[in-house]
């Protein structure tokens, strides 16, 4: 019979490193090829001059950040508009898919069927999405205008005019998006032992003191998870813009991202948009910390 030869320095301890170390390997890989790198670059990116038609690529420092935080209004101007965008969207997101998980998350006739049509634009092609509503929201001519004018209502030109672009941007990116939310918060609704509500009810606990003493404290968690990817979206939206008004009018709608987009790829001023992304991604780093932060000064 042939015998196993040893290896003397191949222990099991050793050997279970390196077939842990294997295991991991792919998912380790893809995060140095497709996230560390990136973002290293982007980091060496944002310190230089680089234009894409004029080509080198000059070493500058921090003057991309000074620009951007103390020289260009326009900055400051887009950040305000993410901000307002983020407001707006993710309070008006959370509390209709709230409702709506309340709604649907017992068991009853034609349940699935709401469920299905509120989750259906989630997994609908946001171009599609996008264009379609930029048709119903023309002015006299627009779907919702000529339903408006049936009551006597004389709708606006709702992607022209900048009082109204932002609101509707918003208005269409919640409907899109809140059937993802919904069905978070009827997970989380359907994981609450019935047994909490049934003793609070014999208590003598109204419908509301129910939900705001046992089941609201019980969401909590999801409501961060909701919250802290809410927010992250809201400052990563561009399809919606780029397709609906362009970041206009009067750059009424131009986000942070569509602002990156718009300086990298239509002005060509990579070095001025890679400092503006490491902006983003500290913004959105902030958010998440201060929510989490809350998150467990709450539950102390």
């Amino acid at each position: 019979m042939a015998r196993h030869t040893r290896v003397p320095w191949l222990t099991l301890k050793r050997r279970e490193t390196i077939e842990a170390w294997l295991f991991v390997s792919p998912t380790l890989i893809g995060f140095l090829i497709f996230f560390l790198g990136p973002l290293i670059a982007v980091v060496i990116y944002s310190m230089s001059e680089w234009n894409l038609l004029s080509g080198g690529q000059v070493f500058v420092g921090l003057a991309n950040y000074r620009d951007a935080l103390a020289e260009n209004p326009d900055f400051w101007h887009v950040i305000r508009n993410s901000v307002i965008f983020a407001m707006g969207l993710v309070p008006m997101n959370m509390a209709l898919a709230l409702i709506l998980a309340i709604a649907l998350s017992r068991p009853r006739r034609g349940v699935v069927f709401f469920r299905t049509v509120f989750f259906a634009p989630v997994v609908t092609s946001a171009v599609a999405w996008a264009i379609v509503w930029k048709f119903l929201l023309q002015g006299e001519g627009g779907t919702v205008n000529q339903l408006l004018a049936l009551v006597g209502v004389n709708g606006p030109n709702w992607l022209r005019e900048p009082d109204w672009a932002m609101a509707a941007v918003i208005v269409t990116r919640v409907i899109k998006m809140v059937g993802l939310n919904m069905i978070l918060y009827i997970a989380a609704l359907q994981s609450i032992p019935r047994d909490y509500e049934e003793a609070a009810r014999l208590e003598g606990a109204t419908g509301w003191q129910v939900f705001r003493m046992v089941t609201w404290p019980l969401l909590a968690p999801t409501t961060l998870i909701i919250m802290v990817i809410t927010t992250i979206g809201s400052f990563k939206v561009f399809d919606h813009i780029y397709l609906m008004t362009g970041g206009g009018p009067e750059n009424g709608t131009l986000v942070l991202a569509f602002y990156i987009y718009e300086q990298a790829f239509e002005f060509f001023n990579v070095g001025y948009a890679s400092a503006l992304a490491m902006i983003m991604f500290v913004i959105v780093l902030m958010l998440t910390i201060v929510q989490l932060l809350l998150r467990q000064r709450g539950a102390t």
